[in-house]
């Protein structure tokens, strides 16, 4: 009888090509499926709540798959860990009811974007955070911020390629975190993001804190649907998928 698997996934992203299989490149969908395989003798199909680019890291990715197995759920946490790199961990393996998709039910996910403000750059932790030598205005990121909350059509911060029916999100929480020693972190929650969305909004405040533009442009930046009007793209090391939502 085939059984519902859900798995909380933690992951350094670095050396992947994102999350998504593919044809020639390391992927973290297709290593946690070849250790699946090893583990229950058939071709599993592992569906996460969505896409991490590459070079994105996830502290709390979801995913479910369906298996014929007698193994129970801990057995799986324990077995995959055993079998992954140690840059990917399964933090949780529970039984899921038969209905629950990762993707199709998730309904809102939380993602960080850290950043080091400073005059000097780290050596450790340098992998994880966008370093930005010029000192912010984060008065001003903040309140650009308030631009973005709610229901829009973020055409103007969707990468390229994008695979969507429409680009209307609902951003519910967003903010900015201020830790010692320069680290900033911006946080976003949305009900969907778009490819290099949280990306492209984190490189448009950076450029309102540097004083390139205003607040109120980030405003006209959203209606006018144009994504070269937006500020550059934002480094994938230091964006972190924290949480899904159910």
């Amino acid at each position: 009888m085939l059984k519902n698997f859900k798995l909380t996934i933690e992951y350094d992203g670095t050396l992947y090509h994102g999350w998504q299989k593919q044809v020639n490149d390391a992927t973290i969908q297709e290593t946690i499926e070849k250790a699946l395989s090893i583990m229950t003798g058939e071709k599993v199909i592992l569906t996460g709540s969505g896409r991490t680019d590459a070079g994105v890291h996830a502290l709390g990715q979801v995913a479910n798959f369906h298996s014929d197995t007698r193994i129970i759920p801990d057995d799986f946490r324990k077995g995959l860990n055993s079998l992954l790199p140690d840059d990917i961990v399964i933090k949780e393996c529970v039984h899921a009811d038969d209905r629950f998709h990762a993707r199709y039910d998730a309904k809102s996910k939380t993602y960080n974007y850290r950043m080091l403000n400073a005059a000097i750059p780290a050596a450790i932790g340098r992998q994880y955070a966008w370093f930005i030598r010029k000192a912010l205005d984060l008065d001003a990121m903040r309140a650009a911020i308030s631009h973005i909350i709610g229901a829009h059509d973020f055409t103007t911060f969707e990468g390229a390629g994008s695979p969507r029916s429409h680009a209307t999100r609902c951003v519910i929480n967003a903010g900015f975190i201020q830790k010692d020693q320069g680290c900033l972190i911006f946080k976003i929650e949305a009900d969907g993001f778009l490819r290099y969305m949280v990306r492209n909004i984190v490189g448009t405040l950076v450029d309102v804190g540097l004083c390139k533009i205003t607040p109120d442009d980030v405003r006209n930046i959203l209606c006018l649907k144009n994504r070269s009007l937006a500020g550059i793209t934002a480094p994938p090391h230091g964006l972190f998928l924290m949480h899904v939502k159910y």
